[in-house]
């Protein structure tokens, strides 16, 4: 913000600068040069101030110069040789303005304002041209194309620096939505999963009447360990937040990849608050298989997986998890429950969109992730294709 200040100031003195330049001049030429002399002035000044500047916006300063200079058009300088003095000045700051309304000014009123200044700038050259004696019409047409020319160029640049602008524009702003999607995926497969499973520990605690002083302590440690784990998750995601100000929005947000080799450690934290059976089926060959980001989404779907069978089948009597190669080398991974008492198979009562979104970031890597009813149970199944060559 100071930076930006200071900038402004600076360019306000370039403009006071070049405005004094050219009326300086003026002081010792005759009469008639005093009104090239304060359109070249105020046309630098246009050009080089930072806009907007107060109510007053860059479109409109760059309009009302153009009706102006448009309308000196038609006055008479006297001599053309001191008036010709100012002429490269004019041009050169009306085609500076040019390029800064096609670049900036923002819908419609770019269009306008552009037409107007370049029509000045296309213009410029018939203000002595038509009151020449010695110059007729072929004269002011061969100017004005020679003027065709620099006015195209200014607004060709002006149209490609906003189209750069406009595509890092939409570049900042993926950047930034995907780092949100990242911040609530993370929320939502490990914050959700553990505070899941404290609500389940505090839930089966008000069912049980008059537990033992081993079995209170054993759920106060659970539940004081997967508030831990909760807490270790929302210290990455804060961090992750405030790294990201040190970087530029076109950087992808730094997170925390898991692979297929942390599911025993994943399990072994579900088993320890759930009263479900929990069975690992890990391959020998399947952990480092993949690429970190299907490794990390692989186990993601085995934590949405867990999480939804804390949530919709608590009386679960077993889980079973695998992980291997298919017969196309391909790697599969698995969650399966078998529904426990009073819990019918094949059905799922809530829920978020956690398997959704998982759906589609293993689209993404050309694999594909199923949900549905299995034997007694249900089980979540995905597929990611594994690299050839390793």
């Amino acid at each position: 913000m100071v930076d930006d200040r200071r900038a402004r100031r600076r360019r306000r003195r370039w403009g006071g600068t070049a405005a004094a330049a050219m009326l300086l001049p003026a002081a010792v030429s005759p009469p008639g040069a005093w009104l090239p002399a304060v359109m070249a002035a105020l046309a630098l000044v246009i050009a080089v101030l930072p806009w907007p500047a107060g109510r007053i916006s860059l479109d409109r300063a760059a309009g009302g110069l153009a009706l102006l200079s448009l309308a000196a058009d038609s006055v008479s300088f006297g001599k053309a040789g001191p008036a010709l003095l100012w002429l490269p000045f004019e041009t050169v700051a009306l085609l500076v303005l040019l390029e800064r309304v096609v670049r900036h000014v923002p819908g419609p009123r770019a269009g306008v304002a552009g037409a107007l200044t370049g029509t000045a700038a296309l213009l410029l050259p018939l203000r002595h041209t038509l009151h020449d004696p010695h110059l007729g019409l072929k004269e002011s047409v061969f100017m004005a194309a020679l003027a065709l020319f620099p006015t195209a160029g200014a607004a060709g640049v002006g149209l490609y620096l906003r189209a750069l602008d406009t595509r890092r524009a939409h570049a900042v702003a993926l950047a930034r939505r995907e780092q949100r999607l990242e911040v609530a995926r993370d929320l939502h497969d490990f914050v959700a999963h553990e505070v899941t499973g404290i609500v389940l520990e505090a839930q089966a605690a008000q069912l049980d009447d008059d537990p033992g002083p081993g079995e209170h302590r054993a759920l106060l440690h659970r539940i004081e360990q997967a508030g831990l784990r909760a807490l270790d998750s929302m210290d990455r995601t804060v961090a992750t937040l405030r790294e990201a100000d040190g970087r530029t929005w076109d950087e992808p947000p730094p997170t925390r990849l898991h692979g297929l080799a942390d599911l025993p450690g994943l399990l072994g934290h579900f088993s320890s608050m759930a009263t479900a059976e929990v069975a690992l089926s890990l391959e020998d060959e399947v952990a480092g298989a993949l690429s970190r980001e299907a490794e990390d989404t692989a186990y993601r779907v085995v934590l949405e997986a867990l999480t939804n069978v804390r949530r919709h089948a608590p009386r679960a009597g077993r889980v079973e998890v695998f992980a291997g190669r298919t017969a196309d080398r391909a790697v599969e991974i698995s969650v399966a429950d078998t529904a426990g008492p009073g819990s019918p198979a094949g059905t799922r009562r809530g829920g978020g969109t956690g398997l959704a979104g998982l759906a589609e970031r293993v689209s993404a890597l050309g694999g594909a992730l199923e949900a549905g009813p299995y034997a007694q149970g249900w089980r979540v199944r995905c597929l990611l294709p594994a690299p050839a060559v390793r």
